[in-house]
Formats: C-alpha cells, structure tokens, sequence
C-alpha cells in the first residue's frame, strides 16, 4: 500500500492490476476502511482487464484524521436536516468526492469508473455530478439519493450501526459481529469466519469510531441529490439488494428512475452488505458496465 497528498491531505490506497487497463476507483462506506473491498474481489476485477484502486476515505484508515474538529452531535444534526436548516460540518460530500479527484491526479489517471457502496455511492454520485469529464462510468451500490420520501431506517436498525463501539479488540470484534448479523442478508447464509476477519483486520489497521461519526454528519448534511443527479449524461449502473435493512430497496429503484438511462441491478436476498454469493452477479454487471462504455 502507499499514500499520496490530494486535496490537502493524505490518502492511503492500494492498485490491483495494470496501469494499462481501464481504472476503476472503489469508494466504501461511512467508518469503512479499503479492506472493505476484499483483495479477492479486486484480484476478481484485475482478472477481468481493468485498474484498480481501493482507498481510505479522509477520517478512516490511514488517510488524514479530523480530531480537532471534535465529535458532532447527530441528534443535532438529524434534527436540522428534518428541518431544512443549514448544517455545519468537519468537512462535506463535495470534500470526500474532490478526494477522489486528488487521488486521480496524484496518480496522473484522467479519467475512471467510480464505484461506491453506501456512503460511499453518494460520494461517488456527487462525484458523478461535480466532476463529469473525470468518469467514465458510475456504479452505485445499495446507495440512495437521499430523497427524503424514500422509506427511512427503523429506529432500531439505526440505533444498532450507529451506537459507539466498545474500545477494547474483544469486545469491538463481538460488537461488530453483531451488528452484521443484525443487517446481513438474509437470502444468504451468515459468513462468520470472513466477518470476523473484516472486524479484526479493521480494528488492528485503525480504530477509529469517531471519524464514522464526522462521515455520517457529512452524508446527512449533504440532503437530497435528486436534483443534480436527473441532469447526468453518464453511463450507470445501479446495484441493490432487495432485503437492504439500512436503504430499503425502493432507494436503489429511485436512484435507477432519477439517473437518465441508469441501469438497475435487483439482487435477490441480498441486504446491506455483499455476501460473496453475489459477487459474480456484481462484476459481471461492473465488466459489462465498463465494456459498454468503452465502445
């Protein structure tokens, strides 16, 4: 792994595959470190002719820390966004999307598909809108447009994935195995061992619960991108599990209506995560992307 300066910070990102290759940047979700795009399915990717770039979003990993800016008050901020008041945060979507593009630069690429799961589909979406003659290609995974119309998280499941995590590696590695039982998918069987792993390699590499809360603010802060994203002239592809406990399917379905031309991938059984039974499914649909737009 390495790390560049973009955008006035450090990020830490891995390459999968030659330089020669079409490049496609994977972009995780709120807390979610790069090996939340497993080495196997990047080698996946690589196999198939393309460039990949797997990184640490700025407030996790190793990429550059915001501590001085302090932990938000989500209560707070939830409140403001139900209200339409402005909303102050450490740093916004637009910020993380402009990442990206530092990244590109500091790697001397022009142009790539962006790809991101959760969180990281909207950064990608604004991404997609902020900087049109920089991609190739979008896909959004089990992401949403934040209309706010669409059906919301329970409570429950929000309390779950948003509750601080315990300090010490036992405990965080129980906590979090937890939580992803809570929201697996449950048209497929529980992978225990893998997420075990997941939880252990996140934990050792860098815990830091406090910068999710400073992306989540971020995402909340960011409201609904409906607007910007219905003027997109961009090839897209739009995945998403029909049993998604964090956004509910119909999200997936206003992404693919509110895109012009996007493409909509239903998984069934899948939830808010990607059990490895789907992962042919899911590049087959991002080589096919990819293909298609290079012709």
């Amino acid at each position: 792994m390495a790390h560049v300066k973009a955008n006035g910070i450090q990020i830490e990102y891995e390459i999968f595959g030659m330089e020669t290759n079409p490049t496609i940047v994977l972009i995780g979700g709120n807390g979610a470190q790069l090996n939340f795009w497993e080495p196997d399915f990047c080698e996946m990717l690589a196999k198939e002719n393309l460039q990949v770039i797997r990184f640490d979003n700025r407030d996790a990993g190793l990429s550059t820390k915001f501590d001085e800016a302090g932990i938000p008050d989500m209560e707070k901020i939830y409140q403001a966004a139900h209200e339409g008041k402005p909303i102050k945060t450490a740093y916004t979507l637009e910020d993380m999307a402009d990442d990206v593009v530092g990244l590109l630069d500091a790697l001397e690429i022009k142009k790539a598909h962006i790809c991101g799961a959760s969180m990281g589909g909207t950064i990608a979406q604004v991404f997609a809108y902020r900087h049109p003659s920089r991609i190739c290609s979008l896909i959004s995974i089990m992401s949403s447009t934040g209309n706010p119309n669409n059906p919301q998280i329970s409570p429950e499941t929000l309390a779950i994935v948003t509750a601080t995590p315990p300090t010490g590696r036992d405990a965080y590695i129980d906590y979090t195995l937890r939580m992803w039982k809570n929201i697996w998918s449950k048209g497929f069987p529980f992978e225990e061992e893998r997420a075990s792993r997941y939880c252990e390699e996140s934990y050792d590499r860098s815990y830091y619960p406090q910068g999710a809360v400073r992306q989540n603010a971020a995402l909340v802060a960011n409201g609904d991108r409906r607007q910007h994203l219905s003027l997109l002239k961009i090839p897209t592809l739009v995945i998403h599990g029909t049993e998604d406990v964090l956004f509910p399917v119909e999200a997936g379905k206003d992404t693919a209506r509110t895109i012009p031309n996007a493409k909509l991938l239903l998984i069934e059984g899948m939830g808010h995560d990607m059990p490895k039974g789907t992962w042919k499914c899911i590049i087959e649909a991002i080589v096919s992307q990819v293909n298609d737009t290079s012709h």
